[in-house]
């Protein structure tokens, strides 16, 4: 049984030498020829790679490639791998497709909902209007979208490994949907980011397919190979600033840096976050020190330090708004305010840390709108220490 995992790339890349891996150049009929296999051939929607990104790789593959048993889409600096970072091989897929039907990235635990996060990053009514062709297309797999959607989880990267007959199947229903999305939505004024609009809608739509048909799915370490320079460069400046704890300087530079680039923050250039969370950094840390005169910073300088502070707190505010959310109604509501307390060590970690009010509820404005469920989840959390 022969597995060929396509390498979805859109510029010259370093190709792994294993043979398993294979260039697929996506949108190259639309772009200079780089040497590689293109999705221009045979039946291809190659030439609408602006608005799909590297589902144009998704739909060759589905429509052109007849001669392997399992076949699967990865990412020039995207890969799947093992835990110490080793990229798979032939052996490593088939021996877990022995026992799983598809394997995908591991999934995303937002701190919140993926419809509050898509409305706060690209255009709702494509989410919407999403949802309302699977209600009227695909009756039976609405409930779990709308159930999904208003949960806080979500694969990433459109990455995938499983059997032919599946993957053509799950193509089929994929590009169906769109077909019909695209007569109701209109991109073409979005910038060059945002026009990318079926490649982000399914990434969450492949979670839907998968838990709607009860798959059994590996959900596999993604390791990447590289981080684009920019976001690098403005990592080590933050670094930089922190180190000598000048928030002000650090605010000013982010400023003058989104004005030039404001992609900085999106998933495809802040691939682990880390800019979104140095934002946090500076918001939270100023309104300490307005405070009580010092702040996070002025205890952890380091870079590392912050980013696992600020993660391991925002985890926290998640888990309870999470819980919160589950209780929600009057009997529900009344039985989380009498006896939900947090994990042990959520708790160690807000004793020991000395996490301030201001910490805790300047950091939960930045995922929850809601004042009331706000107020509920900053009182759990206050309850607990």
């Amino acid at each position: 049984m022969g597995v060929t995992i396509f390498t979805m790339t859109h510029k010259k890349f370093p190709i792994p030498k294993d043979p398993v891996y294979v260039p697929l150049h996506v949108g190259r009929a639309c772009s200079p020829d780089y040497g590689y296999a293109g999705d221009d051939t045979g039946d291809n929607i190659s030439a609408k790679n602006r608005y799909y990104g590297e589902l144009t790789g998704v739909y060759w593959v589905w429509k052109n490639i007849r001669t392997t048993d399992y076949v699967g889409v990865c990412h020039y600096r995207r890969y799947f791998c093992t835990e110490d970072g080793r990229i798979l091989n032939e052996r490593d897929y088939l021996e877990i497709l022995k026992d799983h039907d598809i394997i995908t990235s591991k999934k995303l635990k937002l701190n919140f909902s993926y419809y509050d996060g898509y409305a706060g990053d690209y255009n709702i009514q494509d989410l919407d209007i999403t949802g309302e062709t699977i209600r009227r297309m695909y009756p039976g797999y609405y409930d779990a979208f709308e159930r999904l959607v208003h949960s806080n989880g979500t694969y990433f990267g459109n990455m995938m490994v499983t059997d032919k007959k599946r993957y053509d199947e799950y193509a089929q229903w994929l590009f169906s949907i769109f077909a019909e999305v695209e007569k109701r939505i209109d991109p073409s004024g979005y910038d060059d980011y945002h026009k990318r609009v079926f490649g982000f809608l399914s990434e969450f739509l492949l979670y839907v397919w998968t838990t709607v048909k009860g798959l059994k799915v590996y959900e596999c370490k993604v390791g990447m190979t590289t981080e684009k320079y920019e976001t690098r460069q403005v990592k080590e400046k933050l670094a930089e600033y922190f180190a000598a704890g000048s928030l002000a300087d650090a605010k000013q530079y982010f400023l003058k840096v989104l004005e030039k680039r404001p992609d900085v923050l999106m998933e495809a250039s802040d691939i682990t976050g880390e800019l979104k969370l140095s934002m946090q950094v500076v918001a939270v840390c100023t309104l300490e020190r307005e405070a009580y005169g010092e702040s996070v910073v002025d205890r952890i300088r380091d870079f590392d330090g912050l980013m696992r502070y600020f993660t391991k707190l925002n985890g926290i505010i998640n888990d309870c708004a999470v819980k919160q959310n589950a209780a929600r109604g009057p009997a529900g509501r009344e039985q989380a305010d009498a006896k939900e307390e947090l994990p042990e060590d959520a708790v160690r970690f807000l004793r020991g840390q000395n996490v301030t009010d201001v910490a805790v509820e300047a950091s939960a404005r930045l995922f929850i709108t809601d004042e009331e469920r706000l107020r509920e989840v900053v009182e759990m959390i206050e309850r607990s220490r």
